[in-house]
């Protein structure tokens, strides 16, 4: 293995779920990747060609090529139904929950495909973590929150007590919590929890964070307090969220892809597409497509 790459198999060669055998289709569409002014990011962390996303016979998703960079924050932007939070669980290997979800195309973790085979989806997801958009605290203490991932996956830090604690620190909460951590974590306010649900993420040790639509149902000091909490993250973990909010999109990210959904060739379907793919000032102020200008600009449609 290169040196820096991130292995996800295991030792124990697990059982990988059937991949169907429907060859990938040929597309046109190709993001713009901000004409001659464009800076690849200096270290990437998931490299993308070619990605289609299927639900059954349903193209949801087709022709995603982008890499995103290591300790950046990337943005995922656009319409509802442009395939934003269906790519982003492409990426921890969360729609391999979904019966008759598959991918085609190519997605690399620090070079290593994703869906290759002896690739464990469990090994994954404790490296890619997820935070959702409405904050998922379990029916348990918040000690046992936090603990718990690190618990089920059989991790054994030289000190729970203690990696709850850094988790809960990293995570902006511990000084709020501190003096109740056997109080149930449903106790808490929703801005509370979604900061639980990070601290969550970061006691498995991951190396990056996923976040799908995570301030869309907090209030607007608990969403500025998730976006401050984002940019000190991001100097310890690569992440990538989704969001309808291009003001959110434009404070915290480093790059920003901008999808839309259009009819796919020869089925009349509408189908997600990746648009344009750039540094966040770039796509906000001098985008290459108009269909990004109409979007920002909110001529959109």
């Amino acid at each position: 293995m290169a040196e820096g790459q991130i292995d996800v198999t295991k030792e124990k060669e697990r059982e990988t779920p059937a991949r169907d055998g429907v060859a990938p289709i040929t597309t046109e569409v190709r993001a713009r990747h901000g004409g001659s002014g464009f800076v690849p990011p200096s270290e990437t962390v998931f490299g993308l060609e070619d990605v289609h996303v299927y639900y059954g016979s349903f193209l949801a998703l087709r022709g995603v090529t982008l890499d995103i960079g290591r300790n950046e924050i990337t943005a995922f932007i656009g319409p509802s139904g442009c395939g934003k939070s269906t790519l982003i669980r492409c990426l921890n290997r969360m729609n391999d929950l979904i019966p008759g979800a598959r991918v085609e195309g190519s997605i690399a973790y620090h070079g290593q495909d994703l869906y290759g085979e002896g690739v464990d989806p469990v090994e994954v997801r404790r490296r890619i973590g997820m935070v959702f958009q409405k904050p998922n605290p379990f029916p348990k203490s918040i000690y046992d929150n936090v603990a718990y991932g690190p618990k089920v996956m059989g991790l054994k830090p030289r000190s729970m007590g203690e990696l709850v604690e850094e988790s809960l620190r990293s995570a902006a909460l511990w000084e709020e919590v501190k003096d109740k951590l056997k109080q149930s974590a449903l106790s808490l306010s929703g801005g509370q929890q979604q900061r639980l649900c990070i601290a969550r993420a970061i006691a498995v040790s991951p190396d990056v964070i996923l976040m799908d639509e995570p301030c869309s149902a907090l209030d607007p000091m608990s969403t500025a307090r998730i976006e401050d909490l984002m940019e000190k993250l991001k100097q310890d973990y690569t992440i990538v969220i989704v969001t309808h909010n291009m003001q959110q999109a434009a404070r915290v990210s480093d790059r920003t892809a901008f999808f839309t959904a259009e009819a796919a060739p020869g089925t009349g379907d509408r189908t997600g597409l990746l648009v344009e793919y750039d540094r966040t000032d770039e796509i906000f102020t001098h985008p290459s497509d108009k269909r990004t200008e109409d979007y920002v600009t909110g001529r959109f449609g």
